[in-house]
């Protein structure tokens, strides 16, 4: 081992010594710095929580105000909650009151329809209780007859119960059986010889045993060993020693049965002369058919006493007696007769000689629209659609609505219905002159075609056809050989209406005068009288048809190119043609004739001859029914109800299927009810029109809400129903966008008539009036309230606004509104002058304590006067 030098070892200590000082200062740094790490990051930790939660010694304290104000604000807080809780707890109430009255009405309803059922079943098992007693009492009947008769034989031994013993034996008793079933009565119960065969315990008959109904009405036998005595054995009863033979029975049942026979068959008679009288187009004759209804109904006949039960309702062929009707119509309506339970539901939703009861209604009504009865139907369509006593249903309304329009469409011909007459009463008396909405039959379309193509003479026509002379003025034309006035005379006796009785014969004699002076329009209508035929005038002859019609098409009659097509469409009287029929068809539809426009889209939607097109099938639908054809709509209605080349809609569909079925023969009484009102008779008008409103019609309920509003003297309806059911028919009317009923309803509410006085709820309707139909009286009644602050603010200028607007709209507006302006302008300048402080005393004066409260109705005539002075004035300098 190799020692160190002491110098050296004195250096290797000292650098030992340096390296062990140097590691101690650099580890005790080391834990220094990481303990101020530590420190500084609780510290920091530290601040931060207190930035976060300061401690409640350095929140500021609150002065009392603010304390006095946080407790205010804690307590509206509370009743905030509070009122908010019991609103909250008022409308569940309120919710569950209507589920409860829902429900209540509900269980009526069903409560009703159980009593009617349980009614039927009880009528149902006395009428089988009745058949059953009499059924035991013929069968009663036949054994004492039979017993009867063996008495009066001779005296001898009785066995089998047939005289001579065994020695009649060789006669079965089958034959007997088949002899009296030969003879035509009731076969005896069969006999047993107790000597061979037992007696049986048991034999059961039609009604139940036969010895348990003798053993009923006899006493226990006293001898139970011995032989129970056969029933011919038993002793005959008081009188049936005068009971008459069966032959004679026989006889006199024959006979019933016979006078029954002739009662019916002379019921079926009259009915049927009735029937051959009413469809007559004279009123004189339809009267004389309810004297053969009267006596038919005489002998229950059914449909005559449905004839005359609505005609006492209606009071239009006999003497109106609502409670004649109702106990005729209650009658049949428990035997079941659809009609008769529609015209039961008519009674209680109009209340109608007797208490109102919606509830009875709608079950009448369902009653009679499972019977297949069209009416019904559409009335429940028309209140699934609106909602009226039953929550609303768009599918349910469709449902309805199509079974009556299937109907409806199945009646009209290929070529078009018949004629629709609708008159408003409220526009007849507005516009005496206008009666253009009376006629809607091809007449008007043929000159509306030809106006149209700029003939002056048609444009003319057209005109004249909207007067109350046009009759007189076309008879005296025809008669002088004009060619257009018998083509147009012809057309009326042809479809009927506006005062022209429905006449086939006159109608053919027209147009063939027409026709021999060369007119192709009524060589087209000649054709189509004969391709439908027209009662007893024209027999159907396709020939003939056929003949016509090319002679009209060949001189470019778009009625005959038309009718030449439906020849060639359906082969009648020549081989079916497509392309011949789509060639004629689409030369009709490009003069805009509307049988030719209907035909192409049957067939671009049938692929008739064509390729399937959907599209122009809804094109050329379209077309047909922007001219009121009723297949027009009714397949557009289709289309829409299944989605069919469209996106199916409900709403539409109903719309147009509504349109069909309003279109059906029950239009009829529109123009009945038209009648009796001209003539004086406003109670079978009320009846005619509310029935018809019941239906659907908005014409209908507007007429009703007219005749009610006019203030007419009817026994139908109490005084103190009549202004409210003038608003509820307003309302229905105005639900179906007729403007009048709309500003109605403002008028209703703003004096109070059948309701409260609400200036809020007549304004709004004035308002739709006013933006949704641009009626010129609702913006005038708008300006006015607007100007005195009724239901809304006072304001001027919106007043100045909505008078600008009433005298834009409608020139009859204006005479009134320069009045209203000049009034306005009055006030506002006594306004101005009074705020701008000149003259003060003078502007304050109370003119209503002067003139009373009307003093600007004072006012507005006193300018009115004034103006007609100076229209005077400048006349007299001209």
């Amino acid at each position: 081992m190799k020692l160190l030098r002491p110098h050296q070892a004195c250096l290797l200590a000292a650098v030992l010594f340096v390296s062990v000082t140097q590691g101690q200062d650099i580890i005790g740094g080391a834990q220094d710095d990481e303990t101020d790490d530590i420190n500084e990051n609780q510290q920091q930790g530290q601040q931060e929580k207190a930035q976060e939660e300061p401690p409640e010694m350095l929140r500021p304290r609150l002065t009392p105000e603010e304390e006095r104000f946080r407790e205010l604000q804690r307590q509206h807080y509370q009743e905030e909650q509070e009122r908010f809780v019991a609103k909250q707890t008022q409308a569940q109430r309120k919710v569950h009151n209507s589920e409860q009255d829902r429900h209540i009405v509900e269980q009526a309803q069903h409560k009703m329809h159980n009593s009617e059922q349980e009614r039927f079943v009880a009528d149902q098992v006395k009428a089988q209780q009745k058949m059953r007693d009499s059924a035991t009492q013929r069968q009663r009947e036949a054994m004492q007859r039979q017993r009867e008769a063996e008495e009066r034989t001779d005296e001898g031994s009785f066995v089998d119960g047939r005289e001579g013993g065994e020695d009649d034996a060789s006669i079965p008793e089958i034959g007997r059986s088949q002899e009296y079933y030969r003879k035509g009565i009731e076969v005896p119960m069969p006999q047993y010889n107790p000597a061979t065969t037992p007696m049986p315990q048991r034999q059961d008959g039609f009604f139940g045993s036969q010895t348990e109904q003798e053993d009923s009405t006899q006493p226990p036998d006293p001898h139970p060993l011995e032989e129970p005595p056969t029933p011919l054995e038993e002793p005959p009863t008081v009188g049936e020693s005068d009971m008459p033979p069966p032959e004679e029975v026989e006889e006199e049942m024959t006979v019933e049965r016979r006078e029954q026979l002739e009662k019916e068959k002379d019921a079926q008679r009259m009915y049927d002369e009735g029937m051959a009288l009413k469809n007559s187009s004279r009123k004189s004759e339809q009267k004389i058919a309810y004297t053969f209804f009267l006596e038919a109904a005489k002998l229950n006949h059914t449909e005559s006493l449905e004839l005359v039960g609505f005609a006492h309702l209606f009071g239009d062929y006999l003497q109106q007696n609502v409670t004649r009707s109702l106990e005729i119509l209650q009658d049949l309506a428990d035997k079941g007769s659809p009609k008769a339970q529609m015209g039961l539901g008519f009674i209680y939703a109009a209340g109608i000689g007797t208490n109102s009861s919606q509830a009875k209604a709608l079950v009448y009504y369902t009653f009679a629209a499972l019977g297949g009865d069209p009416l019904a139907q559409m009335t429940l369509g028309y209140r699934y659609w609106s909602g009226i006593g039953v929550a609303q249903s768009c599918e349910s309304a469709l449902t309805y609505y199509r079974m009556v329009s299937n109907k409806v469409a199945e009646e009209v011909s290929v070529s078009g219905g018949a004629a629709v007459q609708r008159v408003r009463l409220h526009d007849e008396v507005e516009n005496p002159g206008g009666n253009s909405a009376m006629l809607d039959d091809d007449l008007i379309q043929y000159y509306q075609f030809l106006a149209d193509k700029g003939d002056v003479q048609a444009q003319v026509r057209l005109y004249l056809l909207s007067n109350l002379l046009y009759i007189q003025y076309y008879q005296f034309l025809a008669g002088k050989g004009d060619v257009q006035a018998q083509v147009g005379l012809g057309q009326l006796n042809y479809q009927g209406g506006r005062g022209v009785e429905q006449n086939y014969g006159r109608a053919l004699d027209y147009f063939q005068q027409a026709a021999a002076a060369g007119n192709a329009n009524a060589m087209a209508f000649l054709g189509k009288m004969h391709s439908e035929g027209a009662g007893d005038a024209v027999k159907p002859d396709n020939n003939t048809a056929f003949q016509y019609f090319k002679k009209a098409a060949e001189q470019g009659n778009p009625v005959g190119q038309s009718g030449l097509g439906l020849m060639y469409m359906y082969g009648k009287g020549v081989e079916q043609d497509y392309s011949k029929a789509f060639k004629y068809f689409s030369q009709a539809a490009e003069q805009g004739w509307v049988d030719g426009q209907l035909q192409l889209g049957i067939m671009y939607y049938s692929g008739l001859g064509v390729r399937r097109d959907y599209k122009m099938a809804i094109k050329y639908f379209n077309l047909a029914s922007q001219s009121g054809h009723v297949l027009a709509f009714y397949n557009l209605a289709q289309m829409h109800a299944t989605g069919t080349g469209m996106m199916r809609s409900c709403h539409t569909a109903v719309e147009l299927f509504k349109n069909v079925a309003e279109r059906g023969r029950w239009s009829e009484l529109m123009m009945e009810a038209h009648n009796q009102y001209k003539d004086g008779n406003s109670n079978s008008a009320l009846v005619m029109y509310t029935l018809l409103a019941e239906l659907g019609y908005e014409v209908a309920q507007s007429n009703v809400a007219y005749i009610l509003d006019q203030g007419s003297r009817t026994h139908v309806v109490g005084q103190e129903e009549v202004y409210p059911r003038a608003l509820l028919h307003w309302g229905r009317a105005a639900a179906q966008g007729y403007t009048v009923a709309r500003v109605k309803l403002g008028d209703y509410h703003y004096y109070g008539y059948g309701t409260n006085i609400d200036y809020e709820i007549a304004a709004t309707h004035y308002r739709l009036a006013s933006e949704q139909q641009h009626n010129a009286q609702a913006m005038f009644n708008l300006g006015y309230m607007h100007e005195n602050g009724l239901g809304m603010k006072k304001d001027i200028h919106l007043a100045k606004r909505f008078y600008d607007m009433a005298a834009e709209t409608s020139t009859d507006a204006q005479v009134p509104v320069s009045l209203a302006l000049m009034k306005l302008g009055v006030l506002y300048g006594m306004e101005y002058l009074e705020q701008a402080g000149q003259s003060g005393q003078l502007w304050t004066v109370d003119l209503e304590g002067y003139f009373g409260a009307e003093w600007d109705i004072w006012l507005c005539t006193l300018l009115a006067l004034l103006l007609g002075l100076v229209v005077l004035y400048r006349r007299t300098q001209r």
